[in-house]
């Protein structure tokens, strides 16, 4: 019975993940007798709290394909660092194959001003306030992984700290007190 309680742990949680079906794309196979179709799904799945991860799945069936491409997006999920849980700690760009995308963080109140795929990413993440902006590529696993490799790339600033021997004060007070220097060799 000690085993069975990790895996209804695990159930729990999965059960109030958020999933945004992102696309779904109908293929065709032509075959001696004619045309055979199936379908491929990509989904976004997220807790709202930080942790994010897409899937995709194929399938001959629209549940089928929705399935497995969640069940892809439950092992392939992330924690990203979220400045006081609503935004991103900077601006960072994300690339992958000709998708471009560019996140910025925003004050409270903005909330999510992005795009198709970028904002069901977004959303399952639990991101309430960013501006973002897709150049390139429109297609929807380009911008999905272009995102991810954006967000992966965010470093908080408790993480900077640590690598580099500092305090979070330190690194988050040389930020502000560079554009203060820098407003102070203007005016003289």
């Amino acid at each position: 019975m000690a085993r069975n309680a990790p895996a209804k742990a695990q159930q729990a949680e999965q059960s109030d993940l958020i999933d945004k079906l992102v696309s779904i794309n109908r293929v065709a196979k032509v075959v001696k007798g004619g045309r055979r179709f199936g379908f491929a799904a990509l989904v976004v799945v997220g807790d709202g709290k930080g942790k994010v991860g897409y899937g995709s799945g194929k399938a001959k069936e629209v549940t089928d394909a929705v399935r497995k491409a969640t069940d892809a997006a439950k092992k392939n999920m992330v924690r990203i660092s979220l400045r006081e849980s609503r935004t991103l700690h900077h601006d960072v760009t994300g690339r992958f194959g000709a998708g471009n995308v560019i996140m910025r963080a925003a004050p409270a109140g903005t909330g999510v001003i992005a795009g198709g795929p970028m904002r069901a990413v977004f959303e399952a993440l639990g991101v309430q306030d960013v501006v973002a902006k897709s150049q390139g590529s429109s297609n929807p696993h380009n911008m999905v992984k272009a995102t991810f490799e954006g967000l992966k790339s965010i470093r908080s600033p408790r993480a900077i700290a640590g690598k580099r021997g500092l305090k979070i004060s330190e690194v988050v007070g040389r930020r502000e007190g560079s554009t203060k220097d820098a407003s102070a060799a203007v005016e003289e």
